[in-house]
């Protein structure tokens, strides 16, 4: 399946008073690898909802291996987990600069139809450009 990655350089804000990055942060990290994950493929999320979609997660799970720190750069690789169908499934994978597993997790997400707050099949467009 479809894998991206980003790199992004921690920032004094999102670290705790020891100097690692808060284990909280890692969700808006995930939440950036996703997000340049579609945009790579196509769609933004701002489109989608333009089109009466919203993607909320419904399941978040992190393993925490090591640590990162102030400053460092992270690497965040964001993978397709299977073909979506009312969800989707992405698995991540957080690593240093030395290549180094830092973080490993999955998110599930779910299409809601914005006019009746119901789930929804993926959209056709976003399927077309899955297997494009």
């Amino acid at each position: 399946m479809k894998i991206d990655e980003i790199q992004i350089r921690v920032r004094y804000g999102e670290t705790d008073q020891m100097g690692v990055v808060y284990h909280g942060n890692y969700a808006l990290y995930l939440e950036m690898g996703r997000i340049e994950w579609l945009r790579k493929l196509g769609v933004s999320y701002k489109s989608m909802e333009e089109n009466g979609i919203m993607l909320p997660v419904v399941s978040l799970n992190i393993n925490y291996k090591k640590s990162a720190g102030y400053d460092d750069v992270i690497n965040v690789k964001t993978q397709l987990k299977r073909t979506p169908t009312a969800k989707i499934e992405f698995e991540y994978e957080i690593t240093n600069e030395k290549g180094e597993i830092l973080t490993t997790a999955e998110t599930v997400l779910v299409f809601i139809d914005m006019k009746t707050n119901r789930p929804t099949r993926a959209p056709q467009y976003l399927l077309d450009l899955i297997e494009g």
